[in-house]
């Protein structure tokens, strides 16, 4: 019943995608209206579309229930970028080779299929695929992250055995660690090296209490493009000799930047500083862009009477800084980098800066400011 209702749902996204506008005005309305992120949308969309368009053995068989829409997605995937018609073959090869499969043999029953029936273009891509290696970055829970790079196939695999090696001679003289935390310690030093240090240095953009950098207080700080971290943290984190810090003053009554404006379009340096500090990540929901990273936007444009103030300056990555050019789209401020976002099919949504700390009661005013 449940991959039925994803048939279902495949075939209203693409409906709506049809309908909606630009494939970004309509990327980004879903993105809103499933709380996920641009580009979980993207996908969901694009998985959609290329099922009711090119692929119609695939989503009878999710419709069926044989398959789920994860297992829909890697046919999906893999045809996404050659012609209809070799969709076509591949689609009807697939039709006695989804069911009862898991996603791994079925991902690896579409790329033999795609190899069989269109080896020419195969090797094309892979050219192109392989001049857009890249490395990403995705936070994840307790103060980790994940580092990957997109490399090719055989360039990747020796990095790896090269790290496997060293890690095991590590291994053989120090059992304190494990040989994960080695292949892991080998990889941070590698990359660290350029200094000979193997630690962070240079300007980190943390966002803490004073008090709490101290230790007087216990309350998280805040990682630009990560979220909250521990106290602790943040000072090992400070106690690097080579660590710099912006000084931060904040209005304890309500936990966010003092005041800074200006009569020009674009954002004096001062005005930048407080706004990026201010919102940390891109202020559209759902995005977590780091501000440092983004771009200063008016929320009511410049060409609109649109204000160069932190009222209506915001912290916003490219890709939504632009959202408000599609056509439908609107942005409201309601103060302080906050805004009411109303999209093409007339939702609403509201996001703002969160502050850096909780309101202080008055008799905490004597305490030295947050930094």
């Amino acid at each position: 019943m449940l991959r039925q209702a994803q048939g279902r749902q495949v075939r209203a996204l693409a409906e709506f995608a049809a309908v909606g506008g630009s494939r970004r005005s309509v990327t980004e309305e879903v993105a809103l209206c499933f709380s996920v992120s641009r580009n979980q949308a993207f996908l969901l969309v694009e998985t959609s579309c290329a099922l009711v368009a090119r692929l119609p053995n695939t989503l009878a068989a999710l419709e069926k229930g044989d398959i789920d829409l994860y297992k829909a997605s890697k046919v999906t995937q893999l045809t996404r970028e050659v012609s209809d018609e070799v969709a076509a073959q591949v689609d009807e090869w697939l039709v006695k080779r989804l069911a009862d499969r898991d996603p791994t043999a079925i991902r690896g029953s579409v790329s033999h299929a795609v190899q069989k029936f269109d080896p020419e273009g195969y090797r094309e891509r892979a050219a192109k695929k392989r001049a857009l290696r890249q490395v990403s970055l995705k936070h994840d829970d307790e103060t980790m992250s994940t580092l990957s790079g997109h490399l090719p196939a055989e360039v990747a695999s020796s990095i790896y055995a090269s790290l496997v090696r060293t890690a095991r001679e590590r291994r053989a003289k120090d059992k304190s660690r494990t040989l994960e935390q080695h292949r892991a310690d080998v990889f941070a030093e590698r990359l660290l090296a350029e200094d000979g240090r193997g630690k962070p240095r240079a300007h980190i953009h943390v966002y803490v209490d004073f008090l709490t950098l101290l230790g007087a207080r216990k309350d998280p700080a805040f990682l630009a493009g990560y979220g909250p971290v521990p106290d602790w943290l943040v000072r090992e984190i400070a106690s690097e000799p080579d660590s710099t810090w912006s000084r931060l003053i904040t209005n304890p009554a309500n936990g966010q930047l003092l005041e800074a404006g200006a009569d020009k379009y674009r954002s004096p340096a001062s005005l930048a500083r407080l706004i990026k500090a201010r919102d940390r990540e891109c202020t559209h929901p759902g995005c977590h862009r780091p501000a440092e990273f983004s771009e200063i936007g008016h929320i009511t444009g410049w060409a609109h009477d649109g204000k160069t103030d932190h009222h209506n300056c915001h912290g916003a990555c490219k890709i939504h800084n632009m959202l408000k050019e599609e056509p439908g789209w609107t942005a409201e401020p309601t103060g302080n980098g906050g805004m009411t976002i109303t999209t093409p099919t007339g939702r609403t949504y509201t996001a703002a800066p969160e502050p850096l700390h909780e309101p202080r009661p008055a008799e905490e005013d004597d305490d030295p400011p947050p930094y």
